[in-house]
């Protein structure tokens, strides 16, 4: 039985048509292709709206098409964010508190124009906490919306980093305080989902054994995809043994033109479907 839809799935979804919408916006220059995307955009905003009552479809909509660029710079993709997790020579943690939010959490922020994931670590851990750092290692890299912590589609970086300097210093606009803690004294409330927490430790005990990422999905689409292909598969393999047997059916030999086997479409189970669903293979 399949899991009941959640509102995160719905966000997901809504996103993704819209990223769809806008992206074809910016290429087509076909006004009926362009009405359609305009539609599909309005749908991705009735989507977007039962997520969030507040949120009117039509004021969604509107901000989606004013976003739309052309031709390459409409391509629409993530955004970017980059974290560091950062120790020093007592295994303590750098953390900051959020100004807006209040909550607790490791350096992090946009991925600026004009810098590598690592350059903007090291800045974003000097402007919030005043302290220099050396980038050794990524601990993450993972879909923000997957896993339930952004409500717009962001690829979140973070690297463990080793302070090498600075003096502590919040940030006056985007941070409240920020310290050095143990793990057994963390502050609270603390940002998000936990998991990043054991992360971190496992980086700074060096016990992290591999890059956290986003597991491949199963896609429904694509195993109907399959679905499809391994019946018509299933139909030409019948058709061809069928002819086949005509064929040899006068006297064990050949008579009139031998068939001719039609290609199939492969999916990943179409070698187990080849020629056992007939028993011939084709010649």
């Amino acid at each position: 039985m399949s899991e009941a839809v959640t509102g995160q799935d719905l966000l997901d979804w809504a996103e993704t048509l819209a990223g769809i919408a806008r992206t074809g916006l910016g290429f087509t220059e076909s006004l009926y292709e362009q009405e359609r995307y305009e539609e599909i955009l309005k749908v991705a905003a009735q989507i977007r709206s039962t997520v969030d009552s507040k949120i009117e479809p039509e004021e969604v909509a509107d901000e989606w098409m004013r976003m739309v660029g052309q031709g390459v710079a409409g391509y629409v993709t993530p955004k970017a964010a980059v974290g560091a997790i950062v120790s020093n020579d007592d295994d303590e943690i750098l953390l900051v508190q959020r100004a807006d939010s209040g909550v607790w959490l490791y350096p992090t922020g946009w991925a600026d124009i004009g810098y590598s994931p690592v350059e903007v670590a090291i800045k974003e851990v000097y402007e919030e906490t005043g302290i220099h750092c050396e980038p050794l290692t990524l601990v993450s890299i993972v879909d923000g919306m997957r896993q339930g912590f952004t409500k717009i589609p962001l690829y979140s970086m973070v690297f463990y980093c080793k302070a090498v300097g600075g003096e502590l210093r919040a940030h006056p606009l985007e941070t409240s305080d920020c310290g050095w803690f143990a793990r057994d004294a963390l502050p609270e409330p603390l940002a998000g989902l936990e998991s990043w927490v054991d992360d971190a430790f496992a980086a700074i005990d060096g016990n992290l054994a591999e890059v956290r990422f986003d597991a491949p999905r199963s896609l429904p689409w694509e195993q109907t995809m399959h679905d499809e292909q391994d019946a018509e598969n299933d139909l030409r393999m019948k058709q061809y043994a069928d002819d086949m047997r005509s064929w040899e059916s006068v006297d064990g030999q050949g008579y009139g033109e031998k068939p001719a086997f039609i290609p199939f479409s492969w999916s990943p189970s179409s070698m187990i479907h080849f020629g056992s669903s007939s028993g011939i293979a084709p010649m």
